[in-house]
């Protein structure tokens, strides 16, 4: 894997993600709350940028702010960083992509953090009091840290996947509904048709 001395440097990474997301620098300086000519030092590496400043130009560029960080060298490659630089870098992938992989490598990450506490929160309440009926809810949520979420009919990853996809797109119309913006246009529709 890349070390962060093999990356080009964080200007470079700025500028790279800004040209394939077709930015200009004029528009992420605005969308990052900067000025135009301190973003161009940024990116000629006249500039070191702040913590602040790195969240801010993340955001904008729609990459996590540890992937920025670690370009930066805020961060170690010590908590699987490296997946996010290394997502964040990929120039096979578009930025939507780069967006989504981002959110669901996050997501495991947080999702597996969340289970193993569950779980050594389990053990320790068993041994604690080991036939008491909260070491018995314990131990059920030992099972769920232990298999992870799931939908009906459902694997554990499809229900952490279904989840991200619900937050990134947000949820879908009921089947055989219709939307709000549909109905607005088929009564301009119907209203141009009878004027």
């Amino acid at each position: 894997m890349a070390t962060p001395k093999d990356l080009p440097d964080v200007g470079g990474f700025i500028r790279d993600l800004r040209r394939n997301a077709k930015i200009s620098l004029r528009q992420l300086a605005e969308q990052a709350g900067v000025s135009n000519p301190y973003l161009s030092q940024i990116e000629r590496g006249l500039r070191k940028p702040s913590a602040e400043v790195l969240q801010q130009l993340a955001s904008a560029l729609r990459v996590s702010t540890p992937a920025m960080y670690l370009r930066a060298g805020l961060l170690d490659d010590k908590e699987g960083h490296g997946v996010l630089a290394a997502i964040a870098v990929d120039a096979d992938l578009t930025m939507a992509q780069k967006q989504s992989l981002s959110q669901i490598y996050e997501t495991f990450r947080r999702e597996n953090t969340r289970l193993a506490e569950a779980q050594a929160e389990a053990e320790t309440a068993q041994a604690d009091q080991p036939a008491s009926p909260s070491a018995s809810q314990a131990a059920d949520l030992a099972n769920v840290a232990a298999t992870g979420p799931t939908t009906v009919g459902g694997t554990p990853t499809e229900a952490v996947l279904e989840s991200v996809a619900v937050t990134e797109a947000g949820t879908a119309p009921a089947p055989g509904s219709t939307s709000i913006p549909q109905k607005k246009k088929a009564a301009e529709a119907a209203e141009e048709e009878t004027s």
